[in-house]
């Protein structure tokens, strides 16, 4: 037998510098060379390389917390919102609230809890069409609570579902692999800053690109992090987004760039006040009761807001078509003068006195919410402006 072919078959040792080739392994499928592997001082190599993985994630958690990112910043992710979600059915819950991100950075779960004793489910979507979700829970859902649904006009009045699809296609199915994603990325957001996917390398990469490829979008066009998120999905709006003038103008320019599509034509504002109409029915008809809530935002954002989607021909044309209450900030005197850093999004301490504000109106407005003996006293905007 060639004594190649042995050395291969028992794996002896070979001299040093030497190999096997394909000659040495007559008979042998896809030879490819071998060679030994030399003596190594593997644990220092493992030692050492863990110690570079460890001082290279320091070096990133720092950078994140300079920042402004935190631990404890459960993120935005469409299990947390399905999880939620489940909650209609299994718990029952008096109160639920589904909207976009004005109202979910504008409602204080707490505050809302210390008024009424209830702590509503918090379905609202950054980014979402809020009929969507309105229609979402009134068609795959038994809620028969108080379904509050926040509205931004030029976000209810449009095509689509927005950034709502992701969070209701979860809700349909929320697969194990996604559902174990989402357990496990939990507890390591508790204590870590660096997994605020709005940071992640990538995206950092590609937020450096302000137009410089011509032809080509420019992410300075998105909406980056405006938000930090914790349990039971309570949103405030982002600090940095009031310390960090560049942030602040970033957002500003992006909400301004929504202005540049087209104004929808009666015909769609028709069918969309009739699809509220039948979503609001459908509730009703077993049992429960919805009212909307239309947040306060600033010039000169609201300026153009007003001139494309006009109140009494929109807003108010919507609640008389689905013959439904609404709580609009403009009939708020404690929703007036209130911290609105970037136009769209109230601050958070002013969050909590504009949920002071909406309460009190609802629960003035239906008998469906009423205000706890012991609810704490009427907060105004000076309670949350700067001295």
């Amino acid at each position: 037998m060639d004594p190649g072919f042995d050395r291969h078959i028992h794996h002896e040792p070979l001299a040093p510098g030497l190999r096997l080739t394909a000659s040495d392994r007559p008979g042998i499928a896809q030879p490819v060379p071998e060679r030994d592997v030399p003596p190594q001082p593997w644990a220092k190599i493992i030692l050492a390389a863990m110690l570079i993985v460890i001082l290279l994630a320091g070096l990133w958690e720092w950078k994140m917390r300079t920042l402004g990112l935190t631990p404890g910043d459960m993120g935005e992710e469409n299990s947390s919102w399905a999880e939620q979600l489940r909650r209609l059915d299994h718990e029952k819950p008096p109160v639920a609230i589904v909207g976009d991100s004005r109202i979910l950075f504008g409602t204080d779960l707490e505050r809302f809890r210390q008024l009424t004793g209830h702590k509503p489910v918090q379905l609202a979507v950054a980014g979402a069409n809020a009929l969507h979700l309105l229609e979402y829970v009134a068609d795959k859902t038994q809620f028969n609570g108080l379904l509050v649904v926040g509205v931004a006009e030029f976000g209810y009045f449009r095509p689509g579902a927005g950034r709502a699809a992701g969070p209701m296609k979860r809700g349909d199915f929320d697969s194990p692999g996604d559902r174990a994603s989402y357990l496990i990325s939990q507890p390591l957001r508790r204590y870590t800053a660096m997994l605020d996917p709005d940071h992640s390398l990538s995206w950092l990469v590609a937020k450096f690109d302000r137009g410089w490829r011509k032809g080509a979008d420019s992410p300075y066009e998105d909406v980056w992090k405006l938000e930090t998120v914790g349990d039971e999905r309570q949103f405030w709006l982002w600090p940095e987004i009031e310390r960090n003038a560049y942030l602040r103008e970033h957002a500003i320019h992006a909400w301004m760039e929504m202005f540049k599509l087209p104004k929808p034509p009666p015909a769609m504002i028709a069918g969309i006040n009739q699809q509220t109409r039948a979503a609001v029915a459908k509730i009703r008809a077993r049992g429960g009761e919805v009212i909307f809530v239309r947040p306060p935002s600033l010039a000169p954002m609201r300026t153009l807001e007003d001139k494309r989607l006009p109140r009494a021909q929109v807003w108010d044309q919507m609640l008389k078509v689905a013959q439904a209450k609404g709580i609009h900030a403009d009939d708020l005197p404690n929703a007036r003068g209130l911290t609105i850093p970037e136009l769209s999004h109230l601050n958070r301490a002013c969050a909590t006195v504009f949920t002071d504000a909406y309460v009190r109106a609802i629960a003035a407005a239906t008998p469906r919410l009423t205000l706890a003996a012991n609810a704490p006293p009427e907060l105004h905007p000076a309670d949350c402006l700067p001295h």
